[in-house]
């Protein structure tokens, strides 16, 4: 992890010109860098608050989620293999339209792979069915309630971390 934020860091000055080229660039480094078993899930998005545009790449990682303000769902599929498998590896940029009120929603497994005493998945059914119950609140509280949601499913130590950033499109400026 160390290794590939370094290589992020090194070559962001790229990222908002030429993502693809950035993204081509870290996973170079990282196929060098690192063993050939390692790789890593990695979801690059960049959103223009002026044309309510965000772009991004998805390499292997959950789907982002856009919860739309009419409810509409739509996901940042993936765009890339993950990072550090291939030495030739391509990488397309997606692009949503946001209007405002949309919410965008980034979330690592441990938010929908934590497991109840059955060894239920909580699973994104129901992250999305909190999402769209707790979808009016400010985005604060909207990550805490859905933080305590998965905490009231899996009450038990984690054994993953629960990563999620929520944000809110607003009206363009």
């Amino acid at each position: 992890m160390a290794n590939l934020q370094a290589n992020l860091r090194s070559h962001c000055a790229t990222a908002r010109d030429e993502p693809e080229r950035f993204l081509c660039s870290v996973n170079q480094l990282f196929c060098e860098s690192t063993p050939d078993s390692a790789y890593a899930t990695l979801l690059y998005a960049e959103y223009d608050d002026n044309t309510q545009r965000l772009r991004y790449a998805n390499c292997g990682h959950l789907h982002g989620l856009l919860l739309r303000i009419d409810g509409r769902l739509d996901r940042l599929q993936t765009t890339a293999p993950v990072l550090g498998f291939f030495d030739n590896w391509e990488c397309a940029i997606g692009e949503h339209a946001l209007r405002s009120g949309d919410l965008l929603v980034l979330y690592t497994d441990g938010v929908t792979e934590s497991f109840n005493a059955s060894g239920e998945e909580f699973g994104e059914e129901r992250l999305l069915d909190g999402l769209r119950r707790f979808r009016d609140l400010p985005t604060g509280p909207l990550l805490d309630s859905i933080v305590d949601d998965v905490r009231r499913f899996s009450p038990h130590e984690q054994y993953d971390d629960i990563t999620m950033i929520v944000a809110r499109c607003r009206t363009a400026s």
